[in-house]
């Protein structure tokens, strides 16, 4: 028999061994505190790796200690994830937001510097300029149309170049899809880098991954995810997820498990069930979504069309696609001919497509950025990054296309008709 090699494939039973439950044939759902030990030396030695006192040995197992630490659930679905990224380990946490803060805590320090990506969620971006700014972390912001040489000129003027300790990056950008060029960024932070400080790029993959793009191919550090939106897929639960080497892994893990914000053995089975549609789920979003943006970009009240896959030719943006990326996705944000008025008249025209935040899931989604998701972002800021107030993100979903083109058509036309 040939080897099972792809990941759609290994969905169904990686990590899993159901001798160990009963002969289910899928993962039960451990709802249990703690578990219980061999013997008295068992346990030691799972603390002292479980807590980074010292490294794992290279045919040593950690055993299961405590829910707040680890679980079946949780193990057996940070194992599936790995196989999609090709990461050598990763850690599920109970929300994409408190993925972003522990990478972020655990990388940076009070004095350090901070250069990201713009625009980027507006949660994130809240994080950034707010909390750790509170603790005494400095940041500096770049957008993607910036070359390698002005970032690294950025950085420089900032006069704290050594204090820089992390590259965070959004890419495709939320919610204007604009790209980042993973490979430049990694450039720049071993262009900063010492023997005796590395500086880690960290990406945020939500609105491509798993399927159609592997930062850690690019020289990414680590990938990070808000797993409630593809990989859960069915705006059901909330989770995020952190991939990595095992080393940088190893830390995030630590810092964890003092932290307690692991995802709960439920939402992990809930993945767990989410992981086996995953690919079939993202390609039918993403043939619905070109068909819809092919349709927006003739439509009269449409202005702008911001989707990867209308990227022209030659351009800087295309040519990072065609390295990066293996599909357009499934987001789509455009100008209405208008401001906030037309925006929302729009929004408030929609039937089969809900007014919603959030993305990635089977149902359609439509939001305001500049007034929902990034309303927390400075106005000059938002003008600058292309949030402006006539700006639409929908997240497409598995309906039928015509019926989604349709629902869309209704409310444009409606804002036509009342000018």
């Amino acid at each position: 028999m040939k080897q099972v090699v792809h990941p759609e494939s290994h969905m169904m039973t990686f990590g899993y061994k159901p001798e160990l439950s009963e002969g289910a044939l899928k993962p039960p759902i451990f709802q249990t505190s703690t578990f219980v030990f061999q013997t008295a030396e068992e346990g030691k030695a799972f603390f002292e790796i479980a807590y980074g006192i010292r490294e794992q040995g290279r045919d040593e197992k950690l055993g299961l200690i405590y829910s707040r630490i680890n679980n079946p659930n949780l193990e057996i679905l940070e194992n599936r994830l790995c196989l999609w990224d090709k990461a050598e380990d990763c850690a599920v946490f109970e929300s994409g937001m408190s993925a972003i803060s522990t990478v972020l805590l655990e990388f940076l320090k009070p004095g350090d510097l901070l250069l990201y990506s713009m625009p980027t969620y507006g949660g994130t971006d809240h994080f950034i300029t707010n909390f750790l700014k509170s603790i005494g972390i400095d940041s500096i912001g770049f957008t993607p149309d910036q070359s390698k040489e002005e970032i690294i000129s950025m950085v420089e003027a900032t006069g704290k170049a050594n204090k820089l300790s992390l590259v965070y990056i959004e890419t495709p950008a939320n919610p204007t899809n604009d790209l980042i060029d993973i490979e430049m960024c990694k450039t720049i932070s071993m262009h900063f880098e010492t023997t005796e400080k590395p500086i880690y790029l960290a990406v945020d993959n939500t609105y491509m991954g798993p399927l159609w793009s592997n930062p850690l191919q690019f020289g990414a550090d680590l990938i990070i995810y808000s797993a409630t939106k593809y990989i859960g897929g069915h705006s059901d639960l909330i989770a995020g997820a952190v991939l990595g080497n095992a080393e940088v892994m190893g830390r995030i893990k630590v810092l964890r498990t003092f932290l307690g914000n692991m995802a709960s053995p439920h939402t992990c089975w809930l993945l767990l069930r989410s992981l086996e549609t995953l690919k079939v789920r993202m390609e039918q979003q993403a043939k619905n979504t070109r068909i819809i943006a092919d349709f927006l970009e003739q439509h009269p009240a449409v202005s702008k069309l911001y989707y990867l896959g209308s990227l022209k030719p030659g351009s800087k943006s295309y040519d990072t696609y065609q390295r990066q990326y293996t599909s357009s996705g499934a987001m789509i944000a455009f100008e209405i001919r208008g401001r906030e008025k037309e925006a929302f008249q729009f929004l408030n025209n929609l039937n089969l497509i809900k007014l919603a935040v959030s993305l990635g899931s089977t149902e359609s989604l439509a939001q305001h950025p500049a007034s929902m998701t990034h309303i927390g972002m400075a106005k000059e800021l938002k003008e600058r990054i292309g949030i402006s107030d006539g700006l639409i993100r929908l997240s497409i979903g598995v309906e039928n296309h015509e019926d989604l083109i349709s629902d869309i058509n209704t409310a444009l036309n409606q804002i036509i008709c009342e000018k």
